[in-house]
């Protein structure tokens, strides 16, 4: 589907659920990481590209002070009055979208005098497969509602109005690497996020002309940050860097493994070891794109998924299939990508062996007993935007 169909979709349903013609359709991409997993909550580096699968958001105006929301999600729309936001009392799906409209008062938009609207949603983005459904709802949201209302928030605190939206009304620990991947984001370019001082590089990934494709596996096992191991992990982190004495993991470097090792339980330890050890490998994908181009960086994608996997401790059978089997099948590098517990994998695929790879893992996954893989490629793009 294209974008214009997606605006369309969303546009005609919305007149369909609240009998309002749109006043515009913003969206905003899902997203997925190159590389960088955990580091952003612990104010490191992180990697990510938008993806060409977005969420789009139709916007009608009412004449009271009440947000309604429906989506193609759920059955029944969702409505609060603008005086009644409440962190608390927003659940299930509309938290995400409501959860902004809260989020954006709390970083000082004036809504007292703010009209009503109705939003639907219509997305492409998979969800619970790693590629940050959540934070292209959010972006699309923030977007939307920053420019029809008025508010004039540039980007960066946008990504940050998805973030407390996730953090608070959803429940989810997220750092802030999804929302800013899917508002920065430009065409054939990831973005080099700095978590601590939140300046962003947009650097060009050029996988096209180098002959390299993304292909990503979806295993379709679905997971949730907001419970589990995405907490446990980043409470981890935080009892890590507190016994090495530091304010986060941010402040160290590979150097200083052998005095963690020394201090730490070994649980602890290979938490930090991974956290320590993806920021360099961030860095150094950076400086291997500027220098050597996308070609010379599948090694450290294949680092990363084996820290992940044996460190961090939040791979999967099916996750270390889909990776296995695609650089058995021609990939140059290959890794989970997101935060883990299923979710989906992504490889740097030759553009010839792009259907050999699909069609090997798919039937890995057939030999192993698995459920059927969601296999496709993407293709690094725009942040979010408007698009009528």
């Amino acid at each position: 589907m294209t974008g214009t169909d997606l605006a369309e979709r969303a546009a005609a349903r919305l007149k369909d659920r609240s009998g309002r013609l749109p006043a515009g359709v913003w969206s905003a991409p899902g997203r997925a990481n190159l590389i960088g997993e955990h580091t952003d909550y612990n104010d490191g580096f992180v990697f990510p590209f938008a993806i060409d699968r977005r969420t789009a958001v139709a916007l009608g105006d009412r004449d009271d002070r009440v947000v309604r929301v429906s989506s193609a999600f759920a059955p029944d729309p969702v409505a609060v009055h603008l005086d009644e936001l409440d962190p608390d009392a927003i659940g299930g799906w509309s938290a995400y979208p409501l959860g902004v409209v809260w989020a954006l008062r709390e970083f000082g938009a004036d809504l007292a005098h703010a009209r009503g609207v109705d939003l639907h949603l219509e997305s492409e983005v998979p969800v619970g497969a790693g590629l940050s459904s959540s934070a292209a709802i959010e972006c699309a949201v923030a977007l939307a509602l920053s420019e029809h209302w008025g508010l004039g928030f540039d980007r960066p605190t946008l990504a940050k109005v998805g973030r407390l939206a996730e953090n608070r009304v959803v429940g989810a620990p997220t750092g802030i690497l999804d929302q800013s991947a899917s508002l920065l984001a430009e065409a054939d370019a990831g973005v080099f996020l700095d978590c601590r001082s939140l300046d962003a590089e947009v650097v060009p990934l050029h996988f096209a002309a180098a002959g390299l494709a993304v292909l990503v596996v979806d295993t379709r096992v679905e997971h949730a940050h907001a419970t589990g191991g995405y907490a446990a992990r980043r409470a981890s982190c935080e009892a890590g860097a507190r016994a090495l004495g530091v304010p986060t993991l941010r402040e160290l470097g590979p150097g200083e493994l052998d005095r963690a090792r020394a201090i730490l339980d070994d649980e602890t330890f290979r938490r930090v070891r991974h956290v320590v050890t993806e920021n360099q490998r961030v860095l150094d994908v950076v400086r291997a794109l500027h220098e050597g181009g996308p070609a010379t960086i599948g090694g450290l994608l294949d680092a990363s998924h084996a820290s992940m996997r044996d460190d961090f401790e939040i791979s999967t059978p099916e996750l270390d299939l889909a990776v296995e089997t695609a650089r058995a099948a021609g990939a140059i590098g290959a890794r989970m990508t997101g935060g883990g517990f299923g979710g989906s994998a992504i490889a740097l695929v030759p553009l010839a062996s792009v259907d050999a790879a699909a069609g090997a893992v798919r039937g890995a996954f057939a030999a192993a007993g698995f459920g059927e893989p969601g296999v496709f490629t993407v293709v690094p793009s725009p942040g979010a935007r408007r698009d009528r």
